[in-house]
């Protein structure tokens, strides 16, 4: 009966040196963080949607201008965070810029034309999923460009950001980080799934196959694009829960708005019927199978 009691304490010294191990290693950075439960994820996502109403609410009111660009690796969940940041939300106020290809006659212009005219004006917050910065990865990765179109893009945009915001604007940029291991995995759960299949073009896979053209261009964006007045904020995203939530805060923390006082709203009276009865009309209903 003693021996069976101090193999238990030792079984449990043991169990809780490696829970004290696998502590102090994820406290250092060698595990991995586990991934959050939807459950948690709701809530605190309810926080921050309620925020972002009360930021809206003052970007109309102030008359604010916020440009706020996401750019990253292929299947980054550049997509989804901006949907999960525009959902309770109004489009009248946040507007999603996502450019195709350049026409014959946008590639004969300037190259920061086309994207000037979507900058946001007095009230509005624009999100551009994909940005000018093309030309310093996909367009300059596969041969889009040459590379001394590259170098001069990279030359020219520090000064053209800034006069930008000078201007009054709030331009954030975002680049969300994948590691190779997620990327894989996410681009192989699109191939059978007729959800996601449209998101795996021939360029994904050319860009796949590119892992470290992409690391060299990106690390070349960063060195001439990082400055003071428009910095890279670098998000690691293969959690998209815990990317989102994060990006979302820090996006809210950069924003100065002052949340607006609650108005005390009392819905009206409906107007009495007044002699209306419903006309008896061959309406088309649609079938009901759920």
């Amino acid at each position: 009966m003693a021996k069976k009691k101090k193999g238990d304490e030792r079984d449990r010294d043991d169990a809780e040196t490696r829970a004290s191990s696998s502590v102090a290693g994820e406290e250092a950075g060698a595990g991995p963080t586990p991934k959050m439960k939807r459950k948690e994820y709701e809530r605190q996502m309810r926080i921050l949607h309620g925020e972002l109403v009360a930021m809206q609410e003052w970007v109309k009111e102030s008359g604010a201008k916020i440009c706020i660009v996401f750019e990253g690796r292929d299947t980054a969940g550049k997509g989804g965070t901006i949907k999960r940041i525009t959902e309770r939300v109004s489009p009248r106020v946040f507007r999603v810029v996502a450019l195709p290809t350049p026409t014959e006659r946008e590639k004969s212009q300037m190259y920061v034309q086309r994207y000037v005219q979507h900058f946001p004006a007095a009230g509005e917050a624009v999100i551009f999923d994909r940005s000018w910065y093309n030309r310093a990865g996909v367009e300059r990765v596969m041969g889009f460009c040459t590379p001394e179109e590259t170098e001069r893009f990279l030359r020219l945009v520090p000064a053209w950001e800034k006069a930008m915001t000078d201007s009054g604007i709030v331009l954030l940029k975002y680049w969300l980080e994948v590691s190779p291991e997620e990327q894989t995995r996410r681009l192989e759960s699109r191939i059978d799934d007729p959800r996601k299949i449209w998101k795996l073009s021939a360029m994904d896979l050319k860009s796949y196959s590119r892992w470290y053209d992409y690391s060299r261009a990106r690390d070349a964006m960063f060195a001439a694009t990082d400055t003071a007045w428009a910095p890279w904020y670098i998000a690691g995203a293969d959690d998209k829960k815990r990317a989102r939530l994060n990006i979302i805060s820090h996006l809210l923390s950069q924003v100065p708005y002052k949340p607006l006082a609650h108005r005390d709203i009392t819905l009206p009276k409906r107007q009495p019927p007044g002699g209306y009865v419903q006309p008896d009309l061959p309406l088309r209903h649609i079938p009901t199978p759920f």
